[in-house]
């Protein structure tokens, strides 16, 4: 028995060396692929951890504007809407905030309790007055449903703005004890009114804002006055629950001074993404797109070049200045077109790699991002939001952007790694989770395909797959007819020493690569 144990033994020696010179060969004869025909190369070494709050959605209640949160609610159920639940579990996001500017005049107290004691309020920044009925109880709830983690922005004494301090309807900004005695309602095991409302287990919420566009426009908060105040909120809420995570608002230059010195009180600095607007006379004002989707196209194009990587660089620049190691939230942001919030546009595949770039960008700086969106999140009427419901019922379905952001979502690894080439016209966002990597591919042109192959340095790639968004039509859109026209087809990757893919013109793609070692 020993001789031919010991030659079967001698055989998968041979056979494993064999397999590891063929893998080696395999590894090599993709890497000159990639180097020689324009191909896409990996280094895979992890350079950072992403963050499991990558993706974000932002939910205000718009009043007479878009009536969001109250067409959301179902009340012949009582209870979210059905679709708008499963829609957003296809969306998958990592964090839903509740506030924006409602922030301002939110008083928390009259969004708890039993529902029919709850009073109405005015909604001041965008029209028309709210129910309450989606309070914290509601919110949190459903942020459990859809896997979320809840993210609340405070009334920070209403950033400042005086004007909120009296209206008709009385006092409506919220100080640093109003924020301390939410925190202790939401997760104080024990506290007395939470359990009085039916509800025994505390909500554990980790995430909170301090204050909200804060410096936007004249009246709020002067920058030493903001920081001071982001202090006393930060103390006040972390005497209940030092857990927390805290954002400070940092954007139009506070960031290096809020960063310098309330930087051992709060853990993220926030700024948002707004403005992206175009410039006057441009293609993308209106509708004159529709005459010429090329040209909004290239508009598109220039806006994402001028606008999303200067604006960040700046940020990343100032907490640079600062020497720290916060990292950024970026809690708003979307693509703004005339008219306001409502341009067609923003339904029609034109938008996809715009968005696809955005969140790209977000994630290639991940060592620094830790929490971002490219949309509101839903709305019966404005389109710079993810998710678009049917009113007063019927289906919800997600535009470009929430189309984009769940592909990236669920096609995505847990550390960012490197892409040392790829082909010009396709921007891309790499990263890995063990010995899958996943590429988030966008194709910036417009009118021809772009083909490439696939290698990653000191691997094999043995298989993969791709996820496509790839309407024919730039022009197609989404509605209520139509709600499935950008779920993403899947495709395996031919087999063979290489693997190249066709990346169609305008498309956007989730790669994943199956690879070992060598």
């Amino acid at each position: 028995m020993i001789q031919p144990r010991r030659k079967f033994l001698k055989t998968c020696a041979a056979l494993s060396a064999s397999l590891a010179v063929a893998q080696t060969f395999r590894a090599g004869a993709q890497a000159d692929a990639a180097q020689a025909g324009g191909g896409i190369l990996i280094q895979p070494r992890p350079l950072f951890d992403l963050s499991p709050w990558l993706y974000m959605q932002f939910m205000e209640p718009l009043g007479s504007t878009d009536s969001s949160v109250e067409a959301a609610w179902d009340y012949n159920r009582d209870d979210w809407r059905r679709d708008f639940v499963e829609a957003t579990k296809e969306l998958a996001p990592d964090v839903m905030r509740f506030g924006g500017l409602f922030s301002r005049y939110y008083k928390w107290r009259e969004g708890v309790g039993p529902a029919a004691r709850r009073p109405w309020m005015r909604n001041y920044a965008w029209g028309g007055k709210e129910t309450n009925r989606v309070g914290t109880h509601e919110f949190v709830d459903y942020c459990r449903r859809v896997n979320a983690e809840p993210l609340y922005c405070v009334n920070f004494l209403s950033d400042g703005f005086a004007e909120f301090a009296g209206k008709p309807e009385g006092n409506r900004t919220g100080d640093a004890a109003e924020a301390a005695d939410w925190v202790s309602y939401a997760n104080d095991p024990d506290h007395a009114e939470r359990k009085s409302h039916g509800h025994a287990a505390p909500y554990n919420l980790k995430l909170w804002q301090l204050g909200n566009e804060t410096n936007y426009g004249r009246g709020g908060f002067a920058q030493a006055e903001g920081i001071a105040r982001t202090i006393e909120f930060a103390k006040a809420m972390r005497a209940r629950d030092p857990k927390l995570q805290l954002i400070a608002w940092g954007d139009n230059g506070w960031a290096t001074e809020m960063a310098k010195q309330a930087g051992e009180f709060v853990d993220m600095i926030a700024i948002h993404m707004m403005n992206q607007g175009p410039p006057a006379g441009s293609v993308l004002q209106g509708l004159r797109y529709q005459a010429e989707p090329e040209r909004a196209w290239e508009a598109l194009r220039e806006l994402f070049n001028s606008r999303l990587p200067v604006k960040l660089g700046a940020a990343l620049a100032q907490l640079d200045a600062a020497g720290t190691k916060h990292r950024l939230a970026v809690t708003e942001g979307h693509l703004s077109l005339a008219p306001h919030n409502a341009n067609p546009l923003l339904t029609e595949w034109l938008t996809g790699v715009h968005h696809a770039r955005s969140m790209n960008l977000y994630q290639r700086h991940g060592d620094r991002v830790a929490i971002a969106t490219a949309a509101d999140f839903n709305g019966t009427r404005w389109t710079c939001t993810a998710l678009m419901s049917q009113v007063p019922a019927g289906v919800s379905y997600l535009l470009p952007v929430g189309a984009v952001m769940r592909l990236f979502k669920r096609r995505n690894g847990r550390q960012g790694v490197k892409v040392a080439s790829a082909p010009d016209s396709l921007d891309i966002a790499a990263s890995r989770t063990g010995d899958k990597i996943f590429l988030h591919v966008a194709n910036m042109n417009y009118s021809g395909a772009t083909e490439a192959s696939f290698a990653v340095e000191g691997f094999t790639v043995n298989s993969g797959r791709v996820f496509e968004i790839a309407p024919e039509n730039p022009r197609q859109a989404i509605d209520a007819t139509n709600p499935k026209v950008f779920e993403p087809r899947e495709h395996a990757l031919a087999a063979g020493d290489t693997f190249r893919w066709r990346f169609p013109a305008r498309s956007v793609s989730a790669v994943e690569l199956d690879c070992r070692a060598v």
